[in-house]
């Protein structure tokens, strides 16, 4: 099976860049979506529900803005959209599918820049970071769980390009790479970076200016983290900065 993540930035217009042939053409089983920015109804059918997929939407309340979505081969036996806190459940940036005793998770964290850059939504960001780590502990005792998603944070200075000019820059602030650390440091897999050991000059996302994607300028913020039992089974994690699209590229693992 192979579990890929990608924020999209828009699905509308990621649409009109080659999503539906990247749905034929890269093998994937089970695809976890961020930053949607559609209502379900707003997207055209060969989006919304292609033939062979299985959809499910968790939109933000305020249109055009986040949106988390799953797309599988095969239908989930049940989807959840929601942590039970109004404050995060708003932003639709959580949902949930079960295949049998296996769990997938599409996230996506808020950024904690703020309207004004000012880092003042660090606070908001962190609460959300811990309300889904406190829904996936008590998950992962049940059986294996793979959350995928962009987590808005490089957690080593191998993560991103210029880490020196960014200490102050949320993303790589302190308490946000502590917040990735608590996960890890309770057994969660960073299933890219226990892949591929030390190698720098792997990122997911680059700003859309001063040709950054083109000189490699980027930030790996996207992940997809594994519980134990489900680390166990990966074979391969991987990225692919050549898919096109989005300002970020899709990350994801293959497992048995």
């Amino acid at each position: 099976m192979r579990i890929v993540s990608w924020n999209v930035n828009g699905l509308r217009a990621c649409a009109k860049k080659g999503f539906a042939e990247f749905l034929k053409t890269r093998g994937t089983d089970v695809l976890l979506l961020q930053e949607v920015r559609a209502f379900p109804e707003q997207l055209d059918s060969q989006t919304r529900s292609p033939s062979g997929w299985y959809t499910a939407f968790a939109p933000a309340e305020r249109p055009g803005y986040s949106g988390v979505a799953i797309y599988s081969r095969r239908p989930p036996d049940s989807i959840e959209t929601a942590l039970g806190k109004p404050e995060f459940d708003v932003e639709g940036r959580f949902i949930l599918a079960r295949f049998g005793r296996m769990s997938v998770i599409s996230v996506y964290v808020p950024k904690g820049s703020g309207r004004d850059r000012d880092n003042s939504r660090v606070p908001y960001k962190l609460d959300f970071s811990r309300a889904v780590y406190g829904r996936l502990q008590s998950l992962r005792r049940r059986g294996p769980v793979y959350i995928g998603g962009d987590f808005n944070t490089a957690h080593e200075a191998i993560d991103l390009a210029r880490p020196k000019t960014n200490v102050r820059s949320s993303g790589f602030l302190p308490e946000e790479r502590a917040e990735m650390s608590r996960w890890l440091d309770a057994g969660w897999v960073d299933t890219f970076r226990v892949a591929h050991p030390g190698e720098d000059g792997h990122y997911t996302w680059w700003r859309q200016f001063g040709g950054a994607r083109e000189n490699n300028v980027g930030w790996r913020i996207d992940y997809v983290l594994a519980s134990p039992s489900a680390a166990r089974r990966v074979s391969d994690a991987f990225i692919w900065p050549e898919v096109m699209g989005s300002d970020h590229c899709p990350t994801g693992v293959d497992i048995d």
